[in-house]
């Protein structure tokens, strides 16, 4: 139960940050904010300070930014709608800017105590493995991509190749300073023998240990978190090619139940605390993304109007009327509602099938 309260929780605190982004960028950017609330529903606490309501609301799955001019135009100067376009696009961006810091900061920090990082380079093959040739891989070679996929981080090596399903690769690998290409390099899973004679089944590549550092810390953060962001577009790809339907996608209770399930599953409640806090980071990032996309209702969806009523203007000397663009995020924003609807349905679903 605890763990399913955490996961709450810490929903509530992404939304919270989001919102916290809004209201910044919006504050620096001289935007009157009539209130900024800390949760929903009924409020337990408000105070008046200067032209902004501050709330704490009784409910705490989330947050809101209300911004003057935000819904509908304003004849106040500091309203949202009276501002350039510069100003307006880093409003907009700013909640997916402070989700994405949020998730880099619990990387950094899970980070902070570490010793030492798996590296993508190969420091060894197993007997008679066939992937070391003159042609093919090297004692030394650093790993840089895999099928045109970047490698930022050494755990990127196992998901990149579980990913082919035709057993031949495109490898780019560092050699003596030098980037070398290894196209259609045919690798297979096999069975080999350790040294204390029990086997397993794999590529028989060993790859290296660094020692953590101040520097190595702080790299590996920022490439987990844009591992993180691509981790969202290869879902995105999936789902928009078939390999991954509606089905598979996963609601605010399928997250819930998946924190539950890695803080039960967790030797130690330390263990439960670091994994729910990397998850933590991976839903962060997610969000940061997510709420990019050019949809309606959501802040890229804004983006996206804001670009084009831009070129209106300087093309056309007029714009979409306001009235007319919140209809069409309303519409948007109730579309999301019916698939957050079927997804959570199926996810309750998947609780007591």
């Amino acid at each position: 139960m605890i763990y399913v309260l955490a996961a709450i929780l810490i929903f509530g605190v992404l939304i919270a940050l989001h919102e916290l982004g809004h209201f910044l960028a919006a504050k620096a950017c001289g935007v009157r904010v009539n209130e900024y609330a800390i949760g929903m529903g009924p409020a337990i606490f408000k105070k008046q300070r200067g032209e902004t309501l501050y709330a704490l609301r009784l409910l705490p799955v989330g947050g809101y930014c209300a911004m003057e001019g935000e819904d509908e135009d304003s004849n106040d100067p500091a309203a949202l709608n009276n501002q350039s376009f510069w100003k307006k696009l880093l409003i907009y961006a700013a909640g997916s800017g402070m989700n994405f810091i949020t998730g880099l900061v619990i990387i950094l920090l899970l980070y902070a105590g570490a010793t030492a990082f798996y590296t993508p380079t190969i420091t060894d093959f197993a007997p008679g493995c066939p992937l070391q040739s003159e042609n093919g891989l090297h004692l030394g070679d650093t790993l840089l991509s895999i099928d045109g996929e970047r490698i930022y981080m050494y755990s990127d090596v196992g998901m990149l190749l579980s990913r082919n399903t035709d057993g031949t690769f495109d490898l780019a690998v560092r050699r003596d300073g030098q980037r070398v290409m290894l196209r259609d390099f045919p690798m297979e899973r096999r069975e080999y023998a350790t040294a204390d004679g029990e086997t397993y089944t794999g590529f028989g590549i060993t790859f290296g240990v660094e020692k953590a550092t101040f520097a190595s810390r702080l790299a590996h953060s920022w490439n987990n978190a844009i591992d993180f962001v691509r981790l969202v577009r290869l879902s995105l790809q999936m789902l928009l090619s078939g390999e991954a339907g509606i089905s598979d996608l996963s609601g605010p209770v399928g997250i819930v139940s998946t924190i539950s399930e890695v803080g039960n599953q967790s030797a130690t409640v330390r263990d439960a605390v670091e994994n729910i806090a990397y998850f933590a980071a991976l839903i962060a990032v997610n969000l940061a993304v997510m709420n990019l996309l050019p949809l309606p209702a959501l802040d890229g969806g804004k983006i996206f109007f804001l670009v084009i009523n831009t070129l209106a203007m300087l093309l056309f000397r007029r714009q979409i009327p306001a009235k007319y663009e919140n209809y069409i995020h309303i519409g948007g924003l109730v579309l999301l509602l019916c698939l957050m609807l079927f997804i959570t349905f199926h996810d309750v679903w998947k609780l007591f099938t």
